[in-house]
């Protein structure tokens, strides 16, 4: 993958390529953005600049033998680990290898993908899928072997603050003092999550959301949109290629989380001192719970999404507004006056607790009813 291709970011590339070109690499880097930044076709662009010695910005002049095993994604000295776990395959003890090929596919259909399509491609998105110390002894593996060109040797762990405690305990001492010649590439979207330990030994560089200029010149150039189109998509994306392709794609996920929400947030205004209508949230709660656990933490974060979009457009920042419900007879104007700065911090805690308890494998149900009846007293609240 050639820096061109990437959307946007050039102080980003200047950084990346200025650095090797002065031979100041550092052996482990954390990126760091939220999904549809662009960290994991970086990291991949980054690897091929170095283990291909290519020169100039574009990855240009370079081995072209090596740029055409980058296009497969088939280098010998580049190596990947994501976040897997068992499926009708793999039985027992997943490890990214086990799924070299499923990953190959997923990163050449859309390098912007993120977790909830990875797991989906694979068959898990009922699951937890997490970098188990399994994968850890592989690593430890792999990186003892000398590099098949001679050169570097890349490794990039995407997701991985989805390292459970043994694997990043293992990996510690690999990152601290790596073989000769070995780069680590971390990727993650929530640094809180990586051990301080693993992060204080990674030269961390932060990805902020794209420009709509930049998203907007990315689907005119790769999906042939027009201008008028992309723009508005680009407005709608909220600095994420990933949602600009979802939009595009009229992705039917988005629609079914609206609706969800639009039920649940009806349902818990009209619940207060009405047990009728609490029962109803009780049944809400039970549907949501039946979905998988990666589901459940995506339409709660769309919930928070949600939220503060009414919170933006309740305080007339009407340009940051980029959430347009399709629901009929829902007005995101009408709804926006009950979400203000007295409630919003509650309902925002609310949430990423919900989330938090939910990523630790406790009882959906409870969490989600629980989080129910809070959000009725929450809307409720007065602005002063």
């Amino acid at each position: 993958m050639f820096f061109s291709e990437i959307a946007g970011l050039p102080h980003i590339k200047n950084h990346l390529t200025t650095t090797a070109q002065n031979g100041r690499i550092p052996h482990a880097q954390l990126f760091v953005g939220n999904s549809g930044s662009g960290t994991l076709p970086m990291a991949i662009a980054y690897a091929q600049y170095l283990l291909c010695k290519n020169s100039g910005g574009e990855n240009e002049n370079g081995n072209n033998s090596c740029n055409i095993k980058f296009k497969n994604l088939s280098h010998p000295d580049l190596h990947f680990v994501y976040p897997v776990a068992t499926n009708s395959r793999i039985k027992s003890h997943p490890v990214s290898t086990n799924f070299i090929e499923e990953w190959r596919n997923f990163i050449q259909q859309n390098p912007y993908g993120n977790s909830a399509e990875w797991y989906k491609h694979i068959g898990i998105e009922n699951k937890q899928a997490q970098i188990g110390v399994d994968e850890a002894h592989d690593v430890v593996k792999n990186l003892s072997l000398k590099a098949y060109e001679g050169g570097l040797k890349v490794m990039i762990i995407w997701m991985a603050d989805r390292m459970n405690i043994a694997a990043a305990n293992k990996l510690l001492k690999l990152i601290e003092e790596p073989p000769t010649k070995t780069i680590f590439i971390l990727i993650t979207e929530d640094e809180g999550q990586i051990i301080q330990t693993i992060k204080s030994r990674c030269q961390i560089l932060n990805f902020p959301p794209l420009p709509e200029v930049d998203i907007a010149e990315k689907l005119k150039q790769d999906k042939q949109v027009g201008e008028q189109q992309a723009n508005l998509v680009a407005h709608q994306a909220n600095g994420s290629y990933t949602r600009a392709l979802t939009l595009l794609e009229k992705n039917t996920t988005d629609d079914q989380f609206e609706q969800w929400f639009i039920d649940w947030v009806r349902t818990a205004f009209k619940a207060k001192g009405n047990k009728a209508t609490v029962l109803k949230l009780v049944s809400w709660s039970e549907e949501i719970a039946n979905l998988g656990r990666e589901q459940q933490k995506s339409f709660l974060l769309y919930c928070l999404d949600f939220f503060r979009q009414a919170l933006v457009l309740n305080y007339k920042a009407k340009d940051l507004v980029y959430l347009s419900p399709k629901t009929k007879g829902f007005q995101l104007s009408k709804f926006a006056q009950y979400v203000h700065g007295n409630n919003i911090i509650p309902i925002s805690k609310a949430l990423e607790d919900a989330i938090y308890h939910i990523e630790r494998n406790g009882n959906a149900k409870i969490i989600l009813t629980d989080l129910s009846i809070r959000l009725t007293r929450f809307l409720h609240i007065k602005t002063a």
